[in-house]
């Protein structure tokens, strides 16, 4: 094992406590949103025992509305991919636990229903053709390159703010052709637009709100440049000369943004993070890759199940219906837990175990389904593969040497920090 003794102990001392409070608090006072448990990684045992016994859960402890919890892999597809009954509309809350936020509404089309959705979700997706993949596999590979071979040995240093950050952040830049030189603006409003409050990233709702803002003003000037110039291969281009969404007003261009950025950085940012603390905590899956780098292909799908980037969706019921046995009413949130449905033993073979040769990898929820299904899935995939080939063609391995650093959200389920060491 590479995480040094001192962390394991520590880990699975917190994770008994965790499972004993977690089975003697009564179902009635469960609030597995609570970002403390995603924070200190004691989400397993809560989420474990609501799939045993009670897999649609309602939750009215929680300092936020009450909500349902749906945790099991089939009920979470009958939610997902019923957008008729189950809506993402921004105006009934959006797509997160908590509604959106006073003044922060700005209209994306992950948080539209039919027909608006798919006419504004077709404008990006050129951008992930597999012929366009191909071309930006030789930039991502070039990139990879780079940063990996700048890395220092035998020295602890972040694996996320080196590797992970810089890797996503380059990808982003790319796809909007932003300013290279100003590429962390990225990073840090994709960080702020999914904060909470208590999260540290921002001190208040204020600081918030004049960082979005700067946000705005940044992009808009980005865009109008984009409008009145020929056609170009890139995020902002493609909406701008395309009528479904050249005319869309301010708030829900700034939504599409964000929405983009957000899904380029966070998603594919905490699973390459992830996926070396989980070769870590399981070294016999790391001999086996490093015995046969082919198991990328396989590693890469359960590592992202693995991680679940996205810990949950939210849809609010558009008129009474029933999940699992429970009468679900008009307007009620319903939470899809797909950090949950990923650890289903029903739907997947020894779900709790990391293997990276598993027959039916791509068998996992953190994609989402239907209508909403991750528009950049196959870029996130291919950037995991190729970073992946360039660490084991350079490292014998790259050892985990503390405990990683949570971020504070029960939505996006990621990292600060991952301290690391290469041998030399």
């Amino acid at each position: 094992m590479n995480i040094q003794t001192p962390v394991k102990v520590d880990k699975a001392e917190r994770m008994r406590k965790a499972r004993e409070e977690a089975y003697a608090t009564p179902l009635a006072q469960f609030h597995p949103g609570a970002p403390r448990l995603f924070q200190d990684d004691t989400l397993w045992p809560w989420f474990e025992r609501l799939r045993k016994e009670e897999p649609v859960h309602y939750c009215t402890n929680a300092p936020i509305e009450p909500y349902w919890s749906v945790v099991k892999y089939n009920d979470i597809m009958h939610v997902d991919t019923n957008h008729g009954l189950f809506s993402s509309d921004s105006t009934l809350g959006g797509i997160s636990i908590r509604d959106v936020p006073e003044g922060y509404d700005y209209p994306s089309f992950i948080a539209m229903d039919q027909p608006r959705h798919s006419a504004q979700r077709k404008t990006v997706s050129p951008m992930f053709t597999p012929t366009h993949l191909d071309e930006l596999a030789k930039l991502i590979r070039q990139r990879s390159q780079t940063v990996l071979d700048n890395l220092p040995r035998n020295e602890t240093f972040n694996f996320v703010e080196r590797v992970s950050i810089e890797l996503t952040t380059q990808m982003l830049a790319t796809l909007f052709d932003f300013p290279w030189e100003e590429r962390r603006k990225l990073t840090r409003w994709s960080d702020v637009s999914t904060a909470l409050p208590k999260s540290g990233i921002v001190g208040s709702a204020e600081e918030r709100r004049r960082e979005m803002d700067e946000c705005y003003a940044y992009m808009s000037r980005l865009w109008n440049e984009r409008v009145n110039s020929a056609p170009r291969n890139d995020l902002l281009s493609l909406m701008a000369h395309n009528d479904a969404t050249r005319f869309m007003d301010p708030d829900n261009l700034m939504g599409n943004i964000i929405l983009l950025i957000v899904g380029g950085n966070d998603t594919t940012r905490n699973t390459m993070t992830g996926s070396v603390l989980a070769l870590n905590e399981n070294p016999e899956q790391y001999d086996k890759l490093r015995a046969n780098p082919a198991l990328i292909d396989t590693m890469v799908p359960e590592v992202i199940r693995w991680q679940t980037p996205l810990a949950h969706m939210r849809r609010t019921a558009l008129q009474d219906t029933e999940i699992g046995g429970k009468q679900i009413k008009k307007g009620d949130r319903v939470v899809m837990w797909y950090v949950s449905g990923n650890r289903d033993e029903e739907a997947i073979d020894r779900p709790e175990e990391f293997i990276i040769d598993r027959p039916r990898p791509r068998t996992h929820l953190s994609f989402g389904f239907g209508i909403h299904r991750c528009v950049g899935m196959r870029l996130a995939e291919l950037q995991l593969k190729i970073v992946w080939e360039e660490m084991l063609k350079r490292f014998d391995r790259i050892e985990v040497v503390g405990e990683p650093k949570r971020i504070y959200s029960s939505f996006i389920k990621g990292y600060e920090s991952l301290p690391v060491r290469i041998p030399g």
